[in-house]
């Protein structure tokens, strides 16, 4: 590729789901701006996108969902508010997620699966290469796992994957890559992908994550990928064509922490564990020992 390969600058976040697995509260509250502790899921996303220099972030979004563009907005009556009762450390915590980037909505309207929730974002993306951050799992920003998958784009020109190793009895719920090694340990060719296989069929136990550095031509090929699993189309398939004509597909392997907030039981375990981390809730871990040791 040229020395000039352009080097993606905008971010893509789907949000449009309607998160069934945490109803009742989403039927009102959506998923992505579930707190951990007082910042919710979505900026942590939003922040490692803009530490990777991705400060043009267009939300995927549906109707409910509102709230996630209202967060990243201006609200002069309660900085006012704030500012008569003195509290002006509560108005710099209130501007902060205005300040992280630029933030659009764009509607999905019906909701017909990851692929079409990203070609939904075409017009304002236009023939640049992307990033595609999913919004419910974040990573270490110290990790430079989507840096290290921007730079490898730029260089390549191609498709860029986040693969993680997760246990065989896992790979189903998933889509998963099957690799080819490379001069670096921790990047690998991607020589074929398929979407929630059953255990017995799929090809690795590398499965990939939600972050994707995409090239602009990605939207054309969303255009003409037919359903596929679940009825939905579905952003593998459109990279898998892609791949088999001749696109090159590389992946980073993350070796870091995967924060996933996807179900119940993940979210609650990172809440408690960056609380354990935060030096402003005393009392905490201390009492998170106590608790433990009641448990059977």
């Amino acid at each position: 590729m040229p020395e000039s390969a352009p080097r993606a600058t905008k971010a893509v976040i789907p949000v449009a789901g309607n998160a069934t697995r945490f109803l009742p509260v989403t039927k009102a509250v959506p998923k992505e701006l579930l707190p951990i502790v007082d910042t919710p899921v979505l900026q942590y996303i939003v922040e490692e996108a803009a530490a990777a220099g991705l400060d043009d972030i267009a939300m995927v979004t549906a109707r409910g969902k509102d709230a996630i563009t209202d967060y990243f907005d201006v609200r002069p009556d309660l900085e006012e508010a704030l500012a008569a009762k003195g509290k002006h450390d509560l108005i710099d915590a209130v501007k902060a997620p205005e300040r992280i980037a630029e933030v659009h909505a764009i509607r999905q309207g019906r909701a017909k699966g990851l692929g079409h929730a990203v070609g939904r974002a075409a017009a304002h993306v236009g023939d640049e290469p992307f990033a595609v951050l999913l919004g419910d799992e974040f990573y270490d920003v110290d990790d430079k796992l989507l840096p290290r998958m921007i730079d490898l784009q730029s260089d390549t020109g191609g498709i860029v994957l986040a693969l993680l190793e997760v246990p065989e009895s896992e790979v189903s719920r998933y889509g998963v890559a099957s690799v080819r090694t490379t001069d670096t340990p921790d990047i690998v060719e991607v020589t074929g992908m398929v979407e929630k296989p059953a255990r017995e069929d799929a090809p690795s136990n590398l499965i990939l994550i939600g972050r994707y550095v995409l090239p602009g031509a990605i939207f054309a090929e969303l255009d003409r990928t037919e359903p596929g699993s679940g009825g939905e189309i579905q952003l593998t398939d459109a990279m898998d064509a892609m791949r088999a004509n001749g696109t090159p597909v590389h992946a980073v392997i993350l070796r870091g922490r995967r924060y996933d907030t996807g179900q119940p039981v993940e979210y609650l375990q990172t809440l408690v564990e960056l609380a354990s981390r935060r030096d402003d809730l005393p009392g905490f871990n201390a009492w998170l020992r106590e608790f433990s040791a009641t448990l059977d």
